[in-house]
């Protein structure tokens, strides 16, 4: 046999078995972080009955004291119930069964979610950027108690709206960005309120806007942090933490292995890391010992439960596809000639 790919069934059985995922071929399988699907709902939904039912209130108070500190608030808190129901939507997509064309079902329908979030917040933050400049040159009369006031009460309510969410399972990006919406919110009624004892203090009316201005700060690090991370994932970036290069030294160092060339490592969705790559080994030697070891370094070390590996011997084809290694700088042809990414061998090597 020329080729030594490892079968469908194989996978499945050894992945089930080794790491307590049933991946049923090449689809997913439930991913637990700890936390179940229905527990994240169930605290979510009670973070989105507290933000609304604030945020009702907020936005009479706020035109009521002309406050820009307190709309902007609640045109924030806005924003944190509706990144929660995207959340919730994106959870009930992402648990649907991979079929059809979808091979991985639609669990990125968490990180769509995730990227929408982060996008909102930086436009959400221009606005209120733009403004908060604004007051700052023309200042309003702004009723400093009220502020105080219902910035205190906001505090409260953002808190155990935080509380509940950390509940949750935050290694989802799509939670992570919800949550991320509930603690700026929570940092702006702190600047908020702050303002609004300076103005009941001291009548500096422009404290309102400075407030505003912190507000917009902190949204724009939340709002590019989740920009960033989602945009790695849609763009089959290895994960934070993971460098693909540093993996493939160590798997070549893996007895009988010659060289690994093809490797792809990426995220499914947030906390699903997947790796595939052509291994060479050795004339003669055990390819399917060797790919079941390099599985278990792969989910001991890094944590990578979904490996797909193709295994062959080095010169072993019957068409002539596979050649045999030449030394680098050769003019003779190396198998793959056309391999995505640095080809890797045991010793010293550029990537």
């Amino acid at each position: 046999m020329a080729g030594h790919e490892h079968s469908r069934d194989d996978h499945a059985h050894d992945h089930t078995q080794s790491n307590g995922h049933a991946h049923g071929g090449h689809g997913h399988g439930g991913h637990s972080h700890g936390v179940s699907a229905d527990a994240d709902r169930r605290w979510l939904l009670s973070a989105l009955a507290l933000i609304l039912v604030f945020m009702a209130g907020e936005v009479v108070v706020g035109f009521a004291a002309q406050s820009l500190a307190l709309i902007s608030d609640a045109a924030h808190m806005l924003t944190d119930a509706a990144s929660i129901v995207l959340a919730l939507v994106a959870m009930r997509l992402a648990a649907r069964p991979a079929r059809g064309g979808y091979t991985y079902g639609l669990k990125r329908a968490e990180i769509l979610s995730a990227q929408a979030n982060g996008v909102t917040l930086l436009v959400l933050s221009a606005w209120l950027g733009y403004e908060a400049v604004t007051r700052l040159i023309h200042p309003p009369d702004v009723t400093g108690s009220l502020v105080l006031v219902t910035a205190l009460v906001g505090i409260v309510v953002n808190i155990a709206a935080a509380w509940c969410m950390s509940k949750a399972n935050r290694s989802s990006l799509n939670v992570e960005g919800a949550f991320q919406h509930v603690l700026t919110d929570l940092y702006a009624f702190i600047a908020t309120a702050v303002a609004g004892l300076i103005v009941l203090l001291t009548g500096f009316g422009r404290a309102d806007a400075i407030a505003s201005l912190i507000v917009v700060g902190l949204m724009l690090k939340a709002g590019i942090g989740l920009v960033r991370d989602s945009g790695r994932i849609f763009l089959e970036a290895a994960p934070a933490g993971i460098d693909p290069d540093v993996v493939a030294d160590r798997m070549v160092t893996e007895p009988l292995v010659e060289e690994i060339h093809d490797l792809h490592i990426w995220e499914i969705t947030s906390g699903q890391p997947a790796l595939s790559a052509h291994i060479l080994v050795t004339p003669g030697g055990d390819c399917h010992a060797v790919r079941r070891r390099l599985q278990r370094r792969l989910a001991d070390e890094y944590a990578i439960t979904h490996s797909t590996l193709q295994v062959d011997h080095v010169g072993e084809d019957e068409a002539g596809a596979l050649l045999q290694i030449v030394a680098p700088g050769d003019t003779a042809a190396e198998h793959c000639a056309d391999a995505h990414g640095p080809v890797h061998r045991a010793g010293p090597h550029e990537h």
